[in-house]
């Protein structure tokens, strides 16, 4: 049995973990840390905040992401964000994008690391909740032992504990983020390391997790483990989070009462006037790798794109899954 003190997260992934993703990934587990896509400091002074920050007290446990690098501007963001409800804030330094780091922030704040420093304290210094930092384990040549233990020290220095590294370094220059999340080989060992050097830190292991079996053994190594496409590609592994990782019954014996479970979530945001696919988008991986997972996807992609397009779609398409996979069980009439 893991220590109950472990943490399990989904990442922060820009244009996927919005509200309907939480919500629908909340129904898997109960105990797993979600994040929001990255909002920046600067968006959550002169944007809508309530569509930028609005969350259902459904989706707790709850993290919120900003990007930035002005430690008095981003100190107001997290004012807003505990304000809001959420119960971490976490600054992102691990984003490669070449428009990021047009803003100067993300990953390649890696390179000043007393600017982080002073972010972090700013931040802790303006709320009570948590403030946590995600980075990743280099960039470009900075990217040595010395280098990322520099890094995660002098931040340290902040009050921060907790630190989620994704365990490759990333190139500023030259790769796309999805490239960096692919072509920099992953490092798990150097995480590792980071732990049994500084064991009174959080640390958070990110990168490449693909399977609850691999989650397991990182948490032999570290006090926590963050899956990012794996639990939004394939998020049916998510149910067995609480009952696997806490010791607790899990909500779910199959992902047709996932579907079930979702229905009042979205009944609620059609009325509003939300268009189904912006909620079944994240539920096309409900299925996958049962045998009539491509007609669920299918006819959601075809038909829960249309307008005034309802929960009669979903039943459609449980109903024609069901036939190309028996053994489930039907939806609810």
């Amino acid at each position: 049995m893991i220590n109950r003190q472990k943490t399990f997260a989904v990442a922060p992934m820009m244009d996927w973990t919005d509200r309907h993703c939480r919500m629908f990934h909340r129904q898997l587990s109960s105990r797993a840390l979600l994040y929001t896509e990255m909002v920046t400091a600067q968006a959550v002074r002169h944007g809508d905040r309530s569509r930028l920050l609005g969350f259902s007290l459904g989706e707790q446990p709850v993290a919120l992401q900003l990007g930035g690098s002005e430690p008095a501007l981003l100190a107001e963001a997290a004012r807003v964000g505990e304000d809001f409800g959420y119960c971490e804030i976490n600054l992102n330094v691990g984003c490669p994008s070449d428009r990021v780091q047009s803003g100067r922030f993300g990953a390649c704040l890696m390179a000043e690391p007393e600017l982080v420093r002073d972010c972090v304290g700013a931040m802790r210094d303006a709320v009570r909740v948590p403030v946590t930092v995600k980075c990743r384990i280099g960039i470009d040549d900075q990217d040595d032992e010395q280098d990322f233990e520099r890094f995660i020290t002098t931040v340290a220095q902040s009050g921060c504990t907790t630190f989620i590294v994704h365990a490759r370094k990333a190139w500023l220059k030259g790769l796309s983020p999805k490239e960096n999340r692919e072509i920099p080989p992953l490092n798990h060992e150097r995480v590792y390391a980071l732990k049994r050097r500084h064991p009174e830190l959080t640390v958070i292991i990110n990168g490449g997790i693909e399977t609850l079996d691999q989650a397991e053994a990182h948490l032999a190594q570290t006090d926590g483990v963050m899956l990012g496409r794996a639990a939004y590609h394939t998020p049916w592994i998510l149910h067995a989070v609480d009952h696997r990782f806490f010791g607790e019954a899990g909500r779910l014996h199959d992902p047709v009462e996932a579907v079930e479970a979702m229905k009042p979530y979205i009944a609620a945001e059609l009325a509003k006037g939300v268009w189904l696919q912006h909620i079944t988008r994240h539920m096309l991986g409900l299925f996958h790798g049962l045998p009539g997972g491509k007609h669920w996807r299918r006819v959601l992609s075809e038909q829960g794109t249309r307008p005034g397009a309802g929960l009669e779609v979903i039943d459609r398409a449980v109903a024609e899954m069901q036939r190309h996979s028996p053994h489930l069980p039907a939806a609810a009439e």
